[in-house]
């Protein structure tokens, strides 16, 4: 290619580079605190808040009560939660009930690996009628924790905002529609409490609107990150109505394709319409015993409240009859507010996007910034940073994960802070780096239209694939194009082409820089790479304010070029080098130790039938700890059928004295081919969860009633082809019917039952402080069968 002075080869060309440069960049930084103060928590309000205002200060003295221990379904700790939520609702006055029932799983949870799911749910419902109800507003949060944790966060918030809300508005009017408050319970379990209540109660018969309040953290903004489908008059009530509206179209579309599930989900299966919300940040604490009421955030508590009460009141107060617009918004988090608009115009403005960066390409070639040759270069060059900065952010988390295993075990580390600016220091090293050995070559221009260019062609695929997620490409592709074709108007002068791409840098910071810092969070940093990308988005778009710090900007000649291009490798050194320094000190802060263990795994299950035992772990490379339970793999499927399917670490243990539960035939019939067993199966200890499978060699299981309710049958591989999963079954035990053809001379079953803590176990030794439990439903199980032939 032939040399062309780089100065020549800009967007833009101001006299005083510096002066130029030093007013982009503080334009652009105040932008981007802007955005990002736009994020943070409001300050908590304290107990003796006006009465007609959500106080976090009041709400924090239900999270003390709810989350004063761990109180998994069915417990006797989770009964004295459910007694302190009917007092404190019926103390308002509102219309309060039990729904006690047995009711389905709904999503795919981790207790279905063992089967149809069913549990045994006591949902808390209070009604506060409305003066002229054209529907019903439904708050829901479940009161339930996991068993390794007291649930201060997940969902001791939630539930603490509810009640909080419910006075607050007792206090007031009366609005319009019907609020029905929904304390749900065994959401842990298998979302069997929602389903409960959205499938059977009659106040959920004609449907409605649901806020459902979730935690998955310990602080940070709350987000709200999944709707019903055509969400658009949703979501402009929520950017209305919610003091702190922080939500993205993008995060809906993502949570939509993945398999992750809250009581949200049971409604939506039953047609209702609403808006899921959730604060995220401080995932290490999720479902373990650091989730405690002291963990809590109470700003991140605040703005669950203010925006839950706020939206209580516009619902509240809103013609329910029709909020299905036909299409999904598109819309994000601005300081001030929430833009949003139609999601049909997503394909019209990425086609949009495409054809004003053409505009921009063919008016950079006819300014003589740029020709074929070197656009067609800019372009595919501008793939080497989106590829790389998210490769090198993956290896650069192996690389920490290789030196400190345990956070493999963790959503996110205890202190991500460090890990998250150092991929952001790497993410600008590869950005630096590649400009300060392209920019030369290629020129400026056309490596600015060339990053452009891959904007655009990623909002199409986006607007056809994501159709939420289009206008983080979209958006600043159309303003960093329009900026350039407004720089390159060769009638402006002065400051104004500066001003251009500022201004267009300036809408990519808006949209792209609170993204990165959401990322984080809600994919934690073993998928930190995609925060990299997003990171070298916005360089991209910023690249023509990039090029002013750049030292050949001037046009320099002679020694000077050769000067200037050292320094131009400088910032990339020095971003590299910064990178490794925070990934170190995230290394020397974040250690494991009393206040932040690391996780493990650890669960024990006996066959009563053989007397033998063994401790059983999911860790796939065994910490310390734990390697001295277990050491070899081995599938427990066949022995251990409810703990669902797979290889787990495993290790001989010394045998326990207990009993196993008990199944008993009430009554036995054969006719027609068919045999209809009715059994009862009964835990003789205390048990969160009992299990009964079938050997499908045996029999073939037609029909299964749990409880007098029907559950599918649905074969599973292996041997025991059929089973189900009983979650806080009753002391007096469940009736199971089962309708089987028989293939042998006897029916072969296999029954499970599992508590929680292994303290008691021989041969158990307590964790050292600095060893902690995994957030995980299987962890300190301990787990009891045997096997009955019928």
């Amino acid at each position: 290619m032939p040399g062309v002075p780089p100065a020549e080869r800009a967007l833009t060309r101001p006299r005083r580079r510096l002066v130029a440069a030093a007013a982009a960049l503080v334009a652009l930084a105040a932008v981007g605190a802007g955005s990002l103060l736009d994020l943070r928590t409001p300050a908590p309000k304290p107990a003796d808040a006006p009465t007609g205002a959500f106080s976090a200060g009041r709400a924090y003295e239900d999270v003390q009560v709810i989350a004063a221990r761990s109180h998994v379904a069915g417990s006797p700790a989770n009964e004295q939660v459910r007694a302190h939520l009917e007092q404190q609702l019926r103390g308002l006055g509102l219309e309060t009930e039990v729904q006690d029932t047995v009711a389905p799983e709904a999503g795919q949870l981790s207790g279905a690996a063992g089967g149809a799911t069913v549990a045994r749910v006591r949902n808390v419902v209070a009604r506060m009628p409305g003066t002229d109800s054209t529907g019903r507003v439904f708050l829901v949060a479940h009161y339930d924790s996991v068993q390794t944790g007291p649930g201060g966060n997940d969902d001791a918030a939630g539930t603490s905002t509810i009640l909080e809300v419910a006075r607050a508005l007792t206090t007031g009017p009366r609005p319009r529609n019907d609020i029905v408050f929904v304390l749900t319970d065994a959401e842990e379990a298998c979302l069997c409490g929602a389903a409960a209540f959205a499938t059977s109660h009659p106040l959920a018969a004609d449907g409605g609107v649901v806020l459902n309040l979730e935690a998955r953290g310990s602080t940070g903004p709350v987000i709200m990150f999944e709707t019903s489908r055509n969400n658009a008059k949703l979501v402009d009530i929520f950017g209305r109505a919610a003091p702190h509206p922080v939500g993205t179209s993008f995060a809906v579309e993502i949570y939509r394709a993945l398999p992750n599930d809250t009581d949200f989900t049971a409604f939506l299966d039953q047609k209702f319409v609403g808006l899921n919300s959730a604060y995220i940040d401080g995932g290490a604490i999720y479902h373990t015993p650091l989730d405690t009421p002291a963990a809590m955030d109470r700003g991140s508590l605040q703005q669950h409240g203010d925006n839950a009460l706020g939206l209580a009141r516009e619902f509240g107060r809103t013609d329910l009859t029709d909020l299905r617009s036909g299409h999904d918004a598109t819309y994000f988090p601005v300081p001030g507010g929430l833009v949003r608009y139609p999601g049909w115009l997503t394909l019209p403005l990425a086609l949009l996007a495409v054809a004003l960066v053409a505009a921009l390409a063919w008016a950079t070639r006819r300014s003589g910034r740029a020709g074929t040759g070197r656009l067609a270069a800019g372009f595919a060059l501008a793939l080497v940073p989106i590829i790389a900065a998210p490769v090198a952010a993956q290896l650069l988390w192996l690389a920490i994960t290789t030196i400190r295993p345990g956070y493999a075990e963790l959503l996110d580390p205890y202190r991500p802070i460090w890990y998250r600016l150092a991929v952001l220091a790497l993410a600008t090293a590869i950005l630096f780096a590649w400009y300060a050995l392209t920019r030369r070559r290629v020129g400026p221009a056309a490596l600015a239209v060339g990053g452009l260019a891959w904007l655009a062609l990623l909002g199409v695929l986006l607007a056809v694939a994501v159709p939420g997620g289009a206008y983080l490409t979209t958006l600043p592709a159309l303003a960093g194009a329009i900026g350039g074709l407004v720089a390159l108007r060769t009638r402006l002068t002065g400051p104004w082409p500066v001003v251009a791409v500022t201004a267009a840098a300036a809408v990519g910071v808006v949209i792209l820089l609170p993204t990165v810092v959401l990322l984080f969070p809600a994919l934690g940093m073993a998928m930190g790479g995609v925060a990299a990308l997003v990171a070298v988005l916005l360089g991209l778009v910023a690249l023509p304010v990039v090029d002013l710090l750049h030292p050949q900007a001037g046009g320099q000649r002679g020694l000077l070029v050769l000067r200037a291009r050292r320094l131009a490798v400088l910032p990339a050194g020095a971003a590299a080098v910064a990178a490794v320094v925070l990934a170190g000190v995230g290394l020397a802060v974040d250690r494991f130790d009393a206040a932040h263990p690391a996780p493990t795994h650890l669960m024990y299950a006996m066959d009563a039938g053989t007397g033998q035992a063994r401790w059983l772990s999911h860790e796939t490379d065994p910490q310390a700890w734990t390697g001295g339970y277990v050491d070899g793999v081995t599938d427990v499927g066949d022995d251990f059928p409810g703990l669902g399917d797979g290889e787990l670490r495993a290790g001989p243990a010394p045998s326990a004295n207990l009993p196993a539960p008990k199944l008993e035939v009430v009554s036995d019939a054969t006719a027609g081919g068919e045999r209809t067993l009715r059994l009862r199966l009964t835990p003789q200890r205390a048990v969160r969860l009992a299990t009964l499978h079938v050997d499908t060699s045996t029999a073939t299981v037609l029909r299964a009633d749990v409880a007098g309710r029907s559950v599918p049958v649905e074969p599973r591989a292996g041997k025991w082809g059929f089973g189900l999963v009983f979650h806080a079954p009753p002391a007096e035990g469940v009736e199971v019917t089962l309708t089987v053809r028989p293939i042998a001379g006897q029916v072969t079953l296999r029954v499970m039952d599992a508590s929680d803590g292994l303290d008691a176990l021989p041969g158990f030794r307590p964790r050292p402080p600095a060893v902690g439990i995994v957030g995980s439903h299987s962890s300190e199980m301990l787990a009891v069968a045997r096997t009955y032939p019928l």
